[in-house]
């Protein structure tokens, strides 16, 4: 069994950037939506036939996403953005009346999550998604439809869900619940409820806490 962690927080607030320590070579990165990394990127390599060993790959279909979890020999794998997954597949169905782009797109949600948390035990995959806030001023992973967020709380899935966090300028990722949100984390894996917005210490809490051969 793997272990799958979510990353959720606004625009803009380091979910991508965190990803600046880890090495590509260990990394496949899944982009939903293909734009450039916000670091210095140079050895983060296309994956394609001409680069097999490559880091980056662009694809935001759960299918497809699927079967790369399961093929990729890497041991640590992103998918950046769970939230445009869910947003692309609703624009292309946009023309649809009717409920079933909705259950379909739910589906493909609940496949993609099942999966991140059914490869093999070494296999580390961060999901990073956009937050939303409800009216309650609780704070979550944002979704599409109300099947999502009425009868799955995507969260639930998850033992680790982390939140980005800018507090005095520092960009920070937050550890545990605060009443209000969706965060947490195993008791003792993270030394405080602030940690630095750096995947690679995180990746290396996990696997200290899980006893697994850290990669990076």
């Amino acid at each position: 069994m793997s272990i799958a962690t979510m990353i959720i927080g606004e625009s803009g607030t380091g979910k991508t950037t965190s990803l600046r320590n880890m090495d590509p070579k260990e990394v496949l990165l899944i982009q939903a939506v293909r734009k450039p990394l916000p670091f210095r990127s140079g050895e983060w390599k296309p994956a394609n036939k001409n680069t097999p060993d490559g880091s980056v790959i662009h694809s935001d279909t759960a299918p497809t996403i699927i079967g790369m979890m399961q093929r990729t020999k890497k041991p640590i794998i992103v998918i950046d953005d769970f939230q445009y997954i869910l947003a692309n597949a609703f624009m292309r169905r946009s023309a649809e009346t009717g409920f079933q782009k909705f259950t379909d797109i739910a589906k493909d949600a609940w496949e993609i999550l099942m999966a991140a948390s059914s490869q093999s035990a070494d296999k580390r995959i961060y999901i990073l998604a956009h937050s939303t806030t409800d009216e309650s001023g609780k704070t979550k992973a944002k979704t599409i439809g109300k099947l999502l967020d009425e009868k799955i709380t995507i969260e639930g899935l998850l033992t680790i869900v982390l939140r980005t966090a800018v507090i005095n300028g520092q960009y920070l990722f937050l550890t545990q619940n605060n009443g209000s949100d969706t965060t947490k984390s195993p008791i003792g894996m993270f030394e405080s409820e602030h940690i630095t917005n750096d995947l690679a210490e995180v990746d290396k809490a996990i696997c200290d806490f899980y006893g697994l051969t850290a990669t990076a």
